[in-house]
């Protein structure tokens, strides 16, 4: 079954092309059913697994005082109490999530470096979506996502958030073409003939 990765800047219509890829080919689309499996597999809350998402913030120190875990550190009294998955523990548990759905009858996978996790993968299509920051914006307002002056501050912090990962744990640039098969400035035609293109391309590379 095919396998799809997308990448996608902020406001480039990834939450709109996936479902619709994903629909044409049969598969099944992974998003938000991610953290939910990473959450299963670290036994932590749905909560904590979204915080951790596509991120390399503060999350762990949080969860740490949440848990009582910096007691000793602070020079309270500390209490026995489960151990807490770290940033390494919650990129690997993310991947093994991609690499046993992508084996297990195709998918198209939103986010999450997939690119780079499956870049070994043998049929796999890995696309990026971006465009101009400007009709990036105006596109994600078309979408319904938000207002002008929430969309235009998500653009830079999502889009930070996102390369910073990459960055991060696959040295990496998530913008760099060298990474994908196919590369779509998806704000400058209609995200349907941006849906056909993909679906022509990865039934390409399926066969």
């Amino acid at each position: 079954m095919p396998v799809v990765t997308i990448s996608a800047a902020y406001g480039a219509g990834g939450s709109a092309i996936g479902p619709a890829v994903a629909e044409q080919l049969g598969v099944p689309f992974l998003d938000r059913a991610i953290p939910v499996a990473v959450a299963e597999r670290l036994d932590v809350s749905e909560r904590d697994a979204c915080d951790r998402d596509e991120s390399i913030g503060p999350w762990l120190s949080r969860a740490l005082l949440a848990f009582g875990q910096m007691g000793p550190v602070l020079g309270g009294a500390g209490t026995e109490t489960p151990p807490v998955a770290g940033p390494d523990e919650f990129c690997d548990a993310t991947e093994q999530v991609l690499r046993e759905r992508a084996a297990s009858g195709g998918a198209v996978i939103l986010g999450r470096a997939g690119a780079l996790v499956l870049a070994e993968h043998p049929t796999a299509l890995h696309v990026r979506l971006h465009g101009p920051l400007a009709a990036r914006i105006e596109q994600a307002m078309a979408l319904g996502e938000t207002d002008r002056a929430a969309a235009e501050r998500l653009a830079q912090q999502t889009d930070r958030q996102r390369e910073r990962y990459v960055q991060h744990f696959y040295r990496a640039d998530a913008r760099d073409p060298a990474h994908y098969h196919l590369v779509l400035d998806s704000t400058a035609m209609p995200l349907e003939a941006c849906t056909a293109l993909i679906v022509a391309a990865a039934r390409g590379r399926e066969g």
